[in-house]
């Protein structure tokens, strides 16, 4: 019996896209998949044609041969006889190669590429300090290196790997079922090309082994919460002598005891006197390259924010400074003795006699609850 057209079991056109695809299939999956059909034959079989159509239709390579030669493309037993695994030969195997290898990736001469090493993260921690002027830290990572007795190549020394007799040092082999041919993995060498008969005993073959590499890191300035620094061919060693994957020093900075980090842009809190706010006056203020004198006003109100241009952090990726943000705290007198109470009472008397307005905010403030209230009476 003839079978259905792939793209008429899912319900889609030959131009549909690789997503459209798995959306009707997994539309119909759910309609007719044996756990939701309990027992019904019918959509059983419903279900193994729409199974069968997405796994043809989701996969490029097979999709080219059915958009090509229908189903005849994947039927056993068709024209040039039984299936197995291609090898050298004349016959109609190589032709079918050679026809179809700008889609199986050159009909199975090519070797597969030698795998490289994994990549690698190093999380370290930095104070502010160590992020804005920059470090050089050394660190020791475990990690897979090439193995030196062999060289990486995973013989025993004096020996060498020998090439596979099964796919003839091309890592893939080729299997014909009728029409269609399909190259797979070598299952002797894995791919490799060559087979190792006598291993290492230091890597047992593998052309690599386990070891903590130290390594010097240099910091530079600027950097943050985030950033990370390539550290290229530091990862682990690929097995019989493949490239080394990269080394990743991801950066994590503290938070300081003073200063909060924006960017560039520090920020920080520096306590001032009643008698500094009121009748201003100079005071120290904290920078990551020494004090520095602030100059504060009369009259200044907490929470006022004074600007330091250039104090802050310069960028790990330009040539660009930020600045420090100051804002200055009152800090309310503490511990205080009966005359020093008694002096504040006095001064508060005498500003309270006062013609002039000393606290505007205060002042305005009470003025806007008196109104609220009132037009709430009226």
């Amino acid at each position: 019996m003839s079978k259905r057209d792939y793209y008429e079991t899912l319900g889609v056109g030959q131009d549909a896209t690789v997503k459209e695809v798995k959306k009707a299939y997994k539309k119909m999956a759910m309609k007719y998949h044996p756990d939701r059909t309990q027992g019904d034959k019918v959509k059983e079989e419903t279900f193994k044609e729409v199974k069968e159509a997405y796994e043809i239709l989701n996969d490029d390579q097979k999709r080219a041969a059915y958009d090509q030669y229908g189903h005849a493309a994947f039927e056993q037993g068709g024209h040039g006889g039984g299936g197995g695994f291609g090898g050298g030969g004349g016959g109609f195997g190589q032709d079918f190669g050679d026809i179809f290898g700008d889609i199986f990736g050159g009909g199975g001469r090519g070797r597969q590429r030698q795998q490289r090493g994994s990549d690698l993260r190093y999380n370290v921690d930095l104070s502010l300090e160590d992020a804005v002027r920059g470090k050089t830290l050394e660190i020791k990572v475990p990690t897979f290196v090439g193995c030196k007795p062999c060289d990486g190549s995973g013989a025993k020394p004096g020996t060498s790997a020998k090439t596979c007799s099964t796919c003839h040092g091309h890592g893939q082999v080729q299997m014909r079922q009728g029409l269609f041919a399909v190259q797979q993995t070598c299952p002797t060498c894995s791919g490799k090309g060559k087979v190792i008969a006598d291993k290492c005993t230091s890597c047992r073959g593998q052309g690599r082994v386990e070891k903590n590499k130290t390594l010097s890191v240099k910091i530079p300035p600027g950097v943050d919460t985030g950033d990370r620094i390539r550290l290229s061919g530091e990862g682990e060693a690929g097995e019989h002598g493949a490239p080394s994957g990269d080394l990743y020093v991801q950066v994590n900075v503290r938070d300081h005891g003073i200063f909060v980090r924006d960017e560039n842009q520090l920020y920080c809190e520096v306590p001032i006197s009643f008698v500094t706010a009121a009748l201003g006056g100079d005071i120290e203020v904290p920078t990551l390259g020494g004090k520095v004198k602030l100059k504060v006003p009369k009259e200044t109100q907490t929470g006022k924010m004074f600007r330091l241009r250039g104090k802050g952090v310069k960028s790990v990726r330009s040539s660009t400074t930020g600045d420090l943000m100051c804002k200055v705290v009152l800090e309310t007198p503490v511990n205080l003795s009966g005359d020093q109470a008694d002096l504040l009472r006095q001064l508060e008397e005498k500003m309270a006699n006062s013609s002039k307005k000393h606290s505007p905010k205060e002042t305005g403030f009470f003025d806007g609850v008196k109104k609220f209230f009132d037009d709430l009476k009226s």
